[in-house]
């Protein structure tokens, strides 16, 4: 795939997201998201996303100069409302608040409702990781998973993120899908003219799918199947658990925040779609000392990896390793691959933006 300067790309993301009426700061807190997946080696939530936000704002679903509002507040807890929002910029600003309250209590939370798709969960959790707290984050989508022995899709993928500080290790970061893989990597490979694997997805009638084109068309048109729960289909492969961990985020978002869950979400062609969030926070010094704490995270991630390996395996992985290794390959460019590239260009051309890429 070509190298883009991820300098340029962000300039000109900026700019888009400016002439669309956000506001600098907030252009920047999107576009920082979103370069952020891409320089962690996850092109499904990067700039090949910016399509979507475009249309989101000109088709009003996404309100481009909304701010968070606080619906309810403790010293340990946030309901906010997003006001439908840029949901990177609602979790974002959100999450700053949680932190400043764990570092006064211990730990906070924050339910966001009336909210839009914010990106990588990773990203909020990691913010935690300046101020040596554990950093928690979790979303619902749109119904895009089947259950167990369920034709059509009604959960979303439902992310789960925590990152952990350590000393000298990395911290651990992990990021998850509660399906087997996200809507995205679908949109990467319909792009690339490349078929997925049959423990994806299934066609609307609830059978394998390899063709990425018809279950995003299906997903798109609620007309049967979807992706399958983090397991596959049935029970040899224990969907069931992915299921019903997705069931958990959609409880501690839309649940908590009395919003919208399951196929409520996107439930309405044309208005805002009422994501909702769950984020939080924890101070590991409200427990032990934290130098403590690193260092024994230190030796927890070390035995992790140097558990012996299975004959022929070169190397175990914990999580959130790949992405940083492809964060620092990632410093000044980034993977884009051609389709995105066209769309890019195509964006700017609407909108008056010279592509300097």
């Amino acid at each position: 795939m070509p190298r883009i300067a991820i300098r340029s790309l962000k300039d000109y993301t900026i700019k888009v997201f400016e002439k669309l009426g956000m506001l600098c700061e907030n252009a920047e807190i999107t576009t920082d998201v979103l370069l952020a997946s891409d320089r962690r080696g996850i092109a499904s939530h990067g700039v090949a996303r910016l399509a979507r936000y475009v249309n989101g704002i000109r088709s009003g679903i996404m309100k481009a100069e909304a701010e968070p509002t606080i619906v309810k507040e403790t010293p340990t807890t946030l309901l906010v409302d997003g006001n439908a929002g840029m949901g990177q910029v609602i979790s974002v600003k959100i999450m700053r608040r949680v932190i400043e309250k764990a570092k006064t209590n211990g730990m906070a939370a924050a339910v966001i409702r009336n909210s839009n798709h914010y990106g990588i969960a990773g990203y909020c959790a990691m913010i935690a990781l300046e101020h040596d707290l554990i950093g928690f984050s979790s979303t619902n989508s749109a119904p895009l998973v089947v259950p167990t022995f369920g034709k059509d899709a009604i959960l979303g993928t439902n992310p789960i993120a925590v990152a952990v500080p350590a000393d000298k290790e990395r911290p651990f970061i992990l990021d998850m899908a509660t399906s087997t893989v996200p809507r995205g990597k679908l949109e990467v490979y319909e792009r690339l003219n490349k078929e997925t694997p049959p423990t994806w997805a299934t066609d609307e009638k609830g059978s394998p799918a390899t063709d990425p084109g018809r279950v995003l068309k299906n997903l798109l048109e609620r007309a049967g199947g979807g992706l399958l729960p983090l397991g596959g289909a049935g029970e040899d492969g224990r969907g069931y658990k992915g299921f019903d961990l997705a069931a958990v985020v959609e409880i501690l978002s839309g649940g908590l925040g009395l919003a919208s869950m399951g196929p409520q979400v996107y439930g309405k062609k044309g208005q805002p779609p009422d994501v909702s969030h769950f984020l939080a926070a924890i101070d590991p010094a409200a427990f032990c000392d934290i130098d403590e704490f690193k260092r024994r995270m230190d030796s927890f991630i070390r035995m992790l990896k140097q558990t012996p390996r299975a004959e022929g395996a070169q190397r175990i992985w914990v999580a959130g390793e790949k992405e940083w290794e492809a964060q620092d390959r990632n410093k000044e460019e980034v993977d884009i691959d051609e389709p995105t590239l066209a769309m890019l260009a195509e964006i700017g051309e609407e909108l008056g933006i010279e592509v300097a890429f």
